[in-house]
Formats: C-alpha cells, structure tokens, sequence
C-alpha cells in the first residue's frame, strides 16, 4: 500500500486528520465510497487528459469533456445518472461521444457515437467490462459500478483506511473474483482498488495518485489504471473540474450525439 500511502499524505493536506468513529458497516462504507467517488454535487465538468502507454512504452493520447448529471441524489442513496463523454482529440477520435444513463438498480443504457460512420451504437450490458476507447479502463469504470451489484465485507482498517473485499453478486456478468478498495476513512475516497482472480491472482490496479478540494468536495485529479497482465496502463489527468453548473437534462439524449453541447465545455 504504498502508493496509497503517497495519495493519503495529499487526502491530509486537503481534508485533515482522518475521523476516529469507525464504520464497521462494509455495506454502508461501500455506498458512501461510490456516493464520494461519483456523485459530488447535483452535476459536474471535468476536461481529461488520458495518456495510454503500452507495454513497449508506446503512447496515445486522448483529449476528452465529461458532463455528469445526477437524476435522484438524497441523502439516503445513489440514483440514476447521465454521462456525456465527448473527445476533442486526437483529429481520428474527435467528436466521438459516449453516452450513460446509469441505473443502479438495472442495466446501464449506454450509446457510442462514431462520427467516421455516421453512426450511434448501442453498447450491450455485457460490454460494459471491455476496454473504454482502447484505454486500460473498461467503461463501467468510467460512470462507476454500483455497491448493490456486490456483497461487501470489511477485511482490514488500519489508522487510514477502510480495507474491503467485495465479490460479485452475479459472477457470470464480470471477469473478476473480488476486488479489494482502500477507502479513505475521512473523505470515503476509494483510493486504489485491486481486482483479482479465482487463482487469487491480481491482474488490474487502479490508484488515485492526486486528489484536491474542489469547491467543497474531494476530487481525484489523476488516476491511474494499471493492466497486469499485459502490462499497459492508462492515466487520468483531470482539469477545469466545476460542480452544480446547471446543465439541462436535453444534453444527455441521443439528439446532443451528433451535435455537441459546445457551450458547456468550457475552456477551447
């Protein structure tokens, strides 16, 4: 846990000393770590920059805006979700556009805009584990993957984290056993998940390697997703992060694929 241990001394700088009161609730933390890591405020902008390196070292680059709107967001529980994810660069990927609407208790809807044919794909629930864009992360990983979807138990904590193993509920829908998160104790930051197999084998690593305070709410402003098996990996790198900007429930159908909400994409 030792880049965790790097990221935590940033989560100090930002939030303070980690609480004391233990949560010995695996169910609760787990929901309080999807809320914390996916539902700050009632909509958000981030601008992206997202290096993929392969395992010669070889780089690609992707230049991406990612809109986010909450449909339910109380105190009590996570609701449904929309995603607008649209791609400025490279000159082969721009104007592509991935759209989510996210059901925490159904099937994710989920469209790809290809803008070289013209043409929207419906992306299968069973795809929602394959590669996002040729990148390291898969695009669950992208809108979240809700806590009720697995079975949480709390393996360890130590002064700064919450340590829990979580098991698919439904194993034939993942290609995972379990995954391990170190949940921050102060900010329920979920700030490394390890995904293992049925041999106990870990094969992806995703870490938070910078967080900060951003109006209010404690932000990963890059990450990164380790593939070890093949040994490529793909970082995050995020800027121009706004929370609660208005945006209109119109921007997250499939009439804005073709046409880009430019307006609320800030900086050019």
């Amino acid at each position: 846990m030792n880049k965790a241990a790097l990221v935590f001394l940033i989560i100090v700088s930002a939030f303070g000393p980690p609480a004391h009161a233990q949560n010995t609730d695996a169910n609760d933390i787990a929901r309080q770590a999807e809320k914390t890591a996916f539902y700050q405020g009632e909509d958000g902008r981030a601008r992206v920059s997202m290096q993929i390196i392969d395992k010669q070292g070889r780089t690609r680059s992707r230049d991406i805006t990612i809109l986010r709107k909450d449909e339910i967001n109380d105190n009590s529980e996570s609701g449904d979700q929309r995603f607008f994810v649209y791609f400025r660069a490279p000159s082969d990927v721009r104007d592509t556009v991935f759209l989510v609407w996210k059901h925490p208790q159904a099937d994710d809807d989920r469209w790809l805009y290809l803008p070289a044919l013209d043409l929207v794909r419906r992306i299968a629930a069973g795809d929602e584990r394959s590669s996002f864009v040729g990148s390291d992360f898969f695009y669950e990983d992208v809108s979240g993957r809700s806590a009720e979807e697995d079975t949480h138990v709390v393996q360890d904590t130590t002064e700064t984290y919450y340590i829990l193993k979580s098991t698919p509920k439904d194993p034939n829908r993942v290609e995972f056993a379990y995954y391990i998160s170190y949940i921050h104790k102060e900010s329920y930051l979920p700030v490394q998940v390890e995904y293992y197999q049925s041999d106990h084998s870990k094969y992806r690593e995703y870490t938070a390697e910078a967080v900060e305070t951003i109006q209010g709410f404690p932000t990963v402003t890059r990450a990164t997703m380790k593939d070890l098996a093949d040994g490529g990996r793909t970082t995050l790198t995020y800027s121009d992060i706004h929370y609660d900007i208005d945006l209109s429930d119109d921007i997250f159908t499939e009439r804005y694929l073709r046409n880009p909400p430019r307006q609320f994409f800030g900086e050019n």
